[in-house]
């Protein structure tokens, strides 16, 4: 895995790892806030099934970037 997550051709970083984490993370917050507040356009069983699968991407990011700064190979 290379690490930072996203970056140009000329090797400038363009988004963090951990911004990424912390993006999927928020995303499927909001997605619970709004299946707990009432919002008819969602499927709470789907909403929650995404979320999770979001979390457990950042959760492989995070830990790849623990690795990383660790200076462990994964």
């Amino acid at each position: 895995m290379t690490l930072p997550l996203i970056v140009d051709d000329r090797g400038t970083l363009q988004v963090a790892a951990s911004d990424v984490s912390k993006l999927l993370r928020t995303v499927g917050g909001r997605w619970l806030r709004l299946v707990e507040a009432g919002e008819e356009t969602l499927d709470e069983d789907t909403v929650a099934a995404l979320t999770i699968e979001l979390a457990k991407l950042a959760d492989r990011i995070d830990v790849a970037c623990i690795a990383h700064s660790s200076g462990q190979s994964s």
